[in-house]
């Protein structure tokens, strides 16, 4: 059942990619998790996805005939997944720099700002950049702000982070001194935060702009008729408007008045949710409103993961019989597989498979790149449990065997193997349990498991401790059966190697 919907997914989502744009589908990639106010799910429906961009790529695919298809990605591999045809377009806070212009097509600006600083309520001693000197400063990875901070000629301890809320939740612990980040951002996470305050003026200028591939130039000159109009006809200025991020940056730019004329309701709506100290009663009920979403993502784990184990025993006992019987130059390829994919992270294998090969003409879907990423991982350490469980079993067995008529392959498949599988069972179950686990890494290559969801949704409600216990008790539900399979298997093997052997009589 599972093999079968894995296959049904992979065969759905990749023709998905190539006929979204032809069915009239505007796919935009971007990364939900701390997404405020850009793009991230909606208090009120979590299966909602709301934000100032999410709003104008709507009314941008309405301008275009088309329809919106939201993508997630994790941030960092956004312009890659781009560059992959995973997605049309990224709308994510992306700003229009010189070295990201060589790599995508960017759209003329759709929002302009700059960076502003954030300390606690207790710091008085620093209001501008040059302030930070000797400091531990935070900011998001590959950002315009840690290039800002690189440039200074002054000392400090620079921090980067992935997700914004881990940024502003260290500051308000003490782990770091202050935070140097885009506007929009500190609008959001910093000042509804009642330990936190922004200090000082504006600094820098960025231009946020949509990036499409370089090789659709016609694609990419729709897009910027359609965002221009947008701008012209103030669709744009009212979505602005709403989430509370019109500025005098955007209103000379565009030639239009720096007032606001609409009432920012969407930031309204924002302000009571952030922070909100919710009763028992509320939040159990919040809680329970979230199981469809962690069940969804549960669900997404246990396919990658069974699939993956599947293919890592294929892997594992191929390569365990390849290195003890094959000649010098299989079993040597065999010994170099299993260094080479122990002796590497999983992080960069995956990163490898999903981003890398499309360099070289290999494209896999995002979740066979995780079944394969996971697969070939496990497979090298279950080639080394294989391995461990035939030479467990007594040298004389094949020579006993070959003596009876029985060939070396005849031997292996019927006395060896046999028992040393028997052997191997319990280490195999753990080892499903530990990649139940590391499967949460395949979010990075744009899947949206457990821990992907769980991250989206404390992001969200700003509430890491209490989904977190909730997604930590599905993640022991899942691997329990297997658990008490492995006791099982251990508590069989031990009770049979413990059973007295009998004489040839029997007597």
């Amino acid at each position: 059942m599972i093999l079968r919907r894995g296959l049904l997914t992979l065969l759905l989502l990749t023709s998905n990619a190539l006929f979204a744009q032809s069915a009239g589908i505007l796919r935009w990639g971007a990364d939900i998790e701390s997404g405020a106010p850009f793009a991230y799910k909606d208090p009120a429906q979590p299966d909602k996805i709301v934000g100032f961009e999410a709003e104008i790529v709507e009314a941008l695919a309405k301008e275009l005939g088309m329809r919106a298809q939201f993508f997630q990605n994790n941030w960092g591999g956004l312009i890659q997944g781009l560059e992959r045809k995973d997605y049309d377009i990224v709308v994510n806070g992306i700003e229009i720099t010189p070295d990201r212009a060589r790599e995508v097509t960017f759209s003329r600006p759709y929002y302009i700002t700059s960076e502003v600083l954030t300390v606690r309520k207790s710091t008085d001693d620093i209001h501008r950049l040059e302030d930070l000197e000797n400091q531990r400063v935070g900011t998001l990875t590959a950002s315009l702000a840690q290039r800002i901070l690189n440039e200074q000629s002054f000392p400090m301890k620079l921090v980067t982070y992935d997700e914004e809320m881990h940024l502003y939740n260290d500051l308000a612990f003490g782990r770091i001194d202050a935070v140097l980040l885009d506007e929009p951002i500190a609008l959001y996470y910093a000042k509804p935060n009642p330990q936190l305050k922004i200090v000082g003026g504006p600094i820098g200028l960025m231009d946020y702009g949509i990036a499409t591939r370089k090789n659709d130039p016609e694609f990419s000159a729709r897009i910027d008729q359609a965002l221009q109009k947008l701008i012209s006809d103030g669709t744009i200025r009212g979505i602005l408007e709403k989430w509370g991020l019109w500025n005098p940056l955007c209103a000379k730019a565009w030639g239009q008045s720096a007032d606001p004329q609409t009432p920012s309701t969407a930031y309204d709506d924002y302000l009571k949710t952030a922070f909100k100290d919710y009763g028992f009663k509320e939040r159990v009920k919040r809680y329970v409103s979230f199981l469809p979403l962690l069940a969804k993502g549960a669900w997404m784990t246990l396919q990658i993961s069974v699939l993956s184990m599947i293919l890592a025993i294929v892997i594992g006992l191929i390569t365990a019989v390849a290195r003890l019987y094959g000649n010098r130059v299989v079993s040597f390829v065999a010994m170099a597989f299993v260094e080479v994919f122990r002796g590497t992270p999983l992080l960069i294998q995956l990163f490898l498979i999903f981003y890398g090969l499309p360099h070289l003409g290999i494209r896999f879907d995002p979740f066979m790149a995780a079944v394969i990423g996971l697969g070939l991982n496990y497979g090298a350490c279950e080639a080394e449990n294989y391995r461990a469980g035939i030479l467990s079993i007594p040298k004389a067995q094949m020579d006993a065997s070959q003596a009876l008529g029985l060939s070396r392959r005849q031997s292996l498949r019927h006395i060896i193997l046999p028992q040393a599988i028997r052997v191997v069972i319990p280490p195999v179950t753990n080892d499903f349990i530990a990649l139940l686990k590391d499967s949460s890494l395949v979010s990075v290559i744009t899947m949206v498991e457990l821990t992907a969801t769980y991250g989206q949704l404390a992001s969200t409600y700003f509430d890491y401790l209490g989904i977190g216990l909730l997604t930590a008790a599905v993640y022991f539900l899942i691997g329990l059966p297997f658990v008490r399979l492995s006791r099982h298997f251990e508590k069989n093997l031990n009770a049979h190697n413990a059973r007295p052997t009998q004489s040839v009589s029997g007597k």
